[in-house]
């Protein structure tokens, strides 16, 4: 039984507002490899080396082809029992925002009412030069002929929806996540390390304004001496059980 606190549950259960920051802990239970984790044919390449702008205008199909290949694993995968916690906690809490660091689409496939994408959507393409929206099965075909995928309409290159090492993130998501974060009686943060800023500041944003702050990671964080309890497991274990302790307390 994971081991969570009795103030945890009560605070959740009389929670107005909930925000939930995710980072690649939980989708890694879904069978999807971390940034870093070595990935079969694409072991010789960094990926540092091919997430970035200048990779990508040196040689726009090999970075398509990489992140066409994350996209398929992506697609292949499923949202697991930490994703559905989430999604049933929402029947719990008048207002539950996750905040999310990954760009696999899991929460939105888990139905999650709000997802507040930090780094983006790898399930989505545009065009670098007039920023139309480019469907999957453009940068498919143009892959497999051997091309580089452009746009039908201005003929630029077509790039993932995706945040690269030195942009910046969306401000539009970056507002709403710290809405989210003001707003949070609750805030849960949830299989990241929570060393990558400026999601990292959230869960001190949110004790610094009177959230009640835990975390769920099997392993200590940059925020664990913060946090106000943190709960060492996998969120597939650990969120479950929650969300049926706090059901337990409402209908007591």
């Amino acid at each position: 039984m994971p081991d969570f606190s009795d103030t945890l549950v009560d605070r959740l259960a009389q929670a107005e507002h909930v925000a939930v920051l995710t980072g690649a802990g939980i989708s890694a239970e879904s069978g999807i490899p971390t940034f870093r984790d070595p990935d079969g044919l694409w072991d010789e390449f960094d990926p540092q080396e091919l997430a970035n702008v200048e990779a990508f205008l040196d040689n726009p199909e090999l970075v398509q082809g990489w992140y066409r290949h994350r996209r398929q694993v992506v697609e292949d995968a499923e949202p697991n029992a930490g994703h559905r916690a989430l999604r049933a906690l929402e029947a719990h809490v008048p207002s539950l925002a996750v905040v999310t660091q990954n760009v696999d689409d899991l929460h939105n496939r888990a139905e999650n009412s709000t997802v507040i994408e930090l780094h983006g959507n790898i399930t989505d393409n545009y065009c670098r030069d007039c920023e139309r929206t480019v469907g999957a099965e453009i940068v498919d075909a143009a892959i497999q002929d051997g091309e580089p995928a452009r746009c039908p309409d201005c003929d630029g290159l077509v790039r993932p929806d995706v945040v690269w090492f030195g942009e910046m993130l969306p401000p539009a998501a970056m507002e709403q996540a710290d809405a989210a974060t003001e707003r949070a009686d609750v805030f849960l943060s949830v299989g990241t390390s929570a060393v990558v800023y400026p999601a990292a500041r959230l869960p001190v944003a949110a004790r610094e304004q009177g959230a009640y702050v835990a975390e769920v990671n099997p392993d200590a964080t940059g925020v664990t001496d913060t946090v106000h309890e943190s709960i060492q497991g996998p969120a597939g274990d650990v969120l479950p059980a929650l969300v049926d302790a706090v059901t337990a307390r409402q209908d007591a």
